[in-house]
């Protein structure tokens, strides 16, 4: 079932500030808490009227219980807005299966292996990720922000640098003033006919080359409308991969290798491993491990 929140926003800062709103907007943590609090903290320093979390706060990173549980804190303490993406859906499906008495089985079981650690180390959290809304649109003197974890379509069906003006068309609603997406791990800034489309890009996972913590600032004054600003913010890296060695390779199976060269690359692998690999690992042709290692080796080659 889809939540959808509506709210309003007003300016609150002080007289003679040139910017007459501003609104800040991440997505994509995945459990890294080292680049969310380090966008934490870039956040508060800009003091932003409003802040969206656009979802994935949990799964595919090391540490998903705190960083679920200071997303939630920012919500209850700062106002923040916070909405749940696929990943938060990955694992109240899983808890949903566990409920009705049918488990994953064999290889399927293997390849959710990060989801039921992450299940684990949540689970208490989770009938709060179930209430949390999954759009959100944000009204102010200078229209209409909305914000979806992916698209209007469903959370997965992410929006790419690489899109056409028809392919992103088909995807926003019309009606926003500023459409923000998330979801690909790519950041960009499009204007398609009268919204300004902007991917916010990832907290803590990026797919782009640059490891930095990438977020969306948005500001808005009567002279120049809306416009959209992607930051970089350098983080503690070292700390998350020694936390993915520590923590979610021993807890997760062995598919968190190809999470951890995600991490070391900033690049996407699982996208490229699930259509060749998980039909075989569920069938049983081949083993979770053999298929992570091959394709690893593939990879290097």
């Amino acid at each position: 079932m889809v939540h959808y929140q509506m709210v309003s926003v007003d300016h609150q800062h002080t007289k003679g500030c040139s910017v007459a709103m501003k609104v800040a907007v991440l997505a994509d943590i995945h459990a890294n808490l080292a680049a969310f609090t380090a966008v934490i903290a870039d956040i508060e320093r800009w003091q932003p009227d409003a802040v969206i979390i656009a979802g994935d706060m949990i799964n595919r990173g090391p540490l998903p219980r705190p960083c679920l549980e200071l997303a939630l804190r920012m919500r209850s303490e700062r106002g923040w807005y916070v909405l749940r993406g696929n990943h938060e859906g990955y694992v109240l499906h899983y808890d949903h299966d566990l409920q009705m008495g049918r488990p994953p089985q064999g290889g399927r079981r293997a390849l959710l292996g990060p989801i039921i650690w992450t299940h684990q180390e949540v689970v208490d959290l989770l009938p709060e990720v179930a209430a949390l809304p999954t759009n959100l649109a944000l009204t102010s003197r200078g229209g209409v922000i909305m914000a979806y974890h992916a698209s209007i379509h469903h959370d997965r069906d992410g929006l790419l640098p690489t899109h056409g003006q028809y392919e992103l068309k088909t995807r926003i609603d019309p009606h926003a003033t500023v459409f923000c997406t998330a979801h690909t791990h790519m950041p960009f800034v499009r204007r398609v006919d009268e919204t300004l489309v902007v991917n916010v890009g990832s907290v803590g996972l990026p797919f782009d080359g640059d490891w930095r913590a990438a977020y969306a600032r948005l500001t808005w004054d009567h002279g120049h409308g809306w416009q959209a600003q992607i930051v970089r913010v350098a983080y503690d890296r070292e700390a998350t991969l020694r936390a993915a060695r520590e923590l979610m390779i021993p807890s997760g199976g062995p598919i968190t290798h190809i999470m951890l060269r995600e991490l070391e690359t900033a690049s996407s692998l699982l996208f490229d491993f699930v259509p060749v690999y998980n039909e075989p690992v569920i069938a049983g042709i081949i083993s979770l491990d053999e298929a992570v290692n091959r394709f690893l080796a593939e990879r290097a080659a």
